[in-house]
């Protein structure tokens, strides 16, 4: 049975830790590489060669970037799912709730019309951290809920 856990003040952002460390790693180390290979290209290629190798530097991190910034917020009002190339914004009544199964990239929200959404600023991946933050986002939605009360458990 999943613990209790307390509501957290809002304003909250919740957005994974080593999914930002790699993204942005890698990126700084594209740019750094390009650069250092624009520099070190041989005298047969041109300015526009160089600039190209950097200019490819920089849209691969800024493709690494899109999943870097990948972030759920919370604040008095609702939710912002903050994914690699949409921004979703819904309203507290609009969620139903929050779920996370093992194994599953990331955590998935549920909506009052019968959609549903992945959040990629929950990473399954981080396991125990996972589990927190959607227990925590669980306990927003439950407070933020209009019957201001859980909804009925659902049989998988």
């Amino acid at each position: 049975m999943p613990e209790i856990v307390t509501p957290p003040s809002l304003p909250v952002t919740w957005r994974p830790r080593r999914g930002r460390l790699v993204a942005y790693g890698f990126a700084a180390a594209a740019v750094i590489g390009a650069l250092i290979l624009a520099i070190a290209l041989p005298e047969p290629f041109g300015l526009a060669d160089k600039l190209a190798m950097v200019g490819l530097g920089c849209v691969f991190a800024g493709v690494l970037h899109l999943l870097g910034r990948c972030r759920v917020e919370a604040d008095g009002t609702g939710i912002t799912l903050i994914n690699a190339l949409r921004t979703h914004r819904y309203t507290w009544p609009q969620v139903i709730d929050v779920t996370l199964i093992d194994g599953e990239p990331w955590a998935k929200i549920d909506f009052a019309d019968g959609s549903t959404v992945g959040a990629m600023g929950i990473q399954g991946s981080e396991k125990e951290r996972a589990r927190r933050q959607v227990a925590e986002l669980t306990a927003l939605i439950h407070q933020h809920s209009e019957a201001g009360e859980p909804p009925p458990p659902t049989t998988p």
